[in-house]
Parts: C-alpha cells; structure tokens; sequence
C-alpha cells in the first residue's frame, strides 16, 4: 500500500491527474500498475479501495467536479464515503474514462509506472 500511496503522491506533484479524476479513477479501479522494474503496484482496487486511498491521500475534493457533482451535495462528514458516491458516479466503465485512462497511463510511464491494458470487453 506503501507504494500505491507513493504512486499518487506523483501523480498529483506531476499534475498527472489534473482534469482527468476520471482517467485516473479508471486507471485505479480496473488496472494492474507495476513500476518500470516489475515490482506490482496494483491490480485493481474495489471501490471502496479507491474511496478509502482518495482519502488517506486526501485528494482535493472539488475535481469532483470535472464530471458534474457538487462536493457539497455528496456525504461531508464521511470522506470516504463521499468518494464511495462520487466514483459510484463518475461513470469509470464509460467509452470516455476509457480514452482518460489511457492518457494517464501514457503520462504515467514518465513516471516508471506500467499501466495494464483495461479490462476485457471494454
């Protein structure tokens, strides 16, 4: 968990993710992450995972709204709860979290990040 916690710390002194929660939510979710030398990063996180990592990152509540949510209309008090409905809404099986997440991981591999192809079927 250490590293996957390091992996964001990049992505977000990068600016990686800037504009494009919904790639890096697609990015988190559905595919395995390992660094340039093989070592496993990820294979995939559950929603609650995702929820759980945003919040101990503390990842900035407001690029909720690049897909349309108000911070304010999801669950203030539960942070991880709040990114529980948010990724329940980002729509991260969708064709355009699909172009999103394939940009990231482009963007990731500056980084010595290998971002796996996305699921089958999609």
């Amino acid at each position: 968990m250490d590293e996957l916690r390091n992996m964001m710390a990049t992505i977000e002194a990068r600016g990686f993710a800037q504009g494009n929660l919904r790639g890096l939510l697609h990015v988190l979710i559905g595919r395995r992450i390992t660094k340039r030398d093989g070592q496993l990063v990820s294979n995939g996180l559950t929603w609650r995972d995702a929820a759980a990592l945003l919040k101990r990152v503390r990842w900035d509540r407001n690029t909720v709204n690049e897909f349309g949510l108000v911070p304010g209309a999801l669950p203030p008090r539960d942070r991880e709860r709040f990114w529980y409905v948010a990724i329940g809404r980002a729509a991260v099986d969708s064709p355009e979290a699909l172009a999103a997440g394939n940009r990231l991981a482009q963007q990731m591999e500056d980084a010595d990040y290998i971002v796996g192809p996305p699921p089958p079927g999609k």
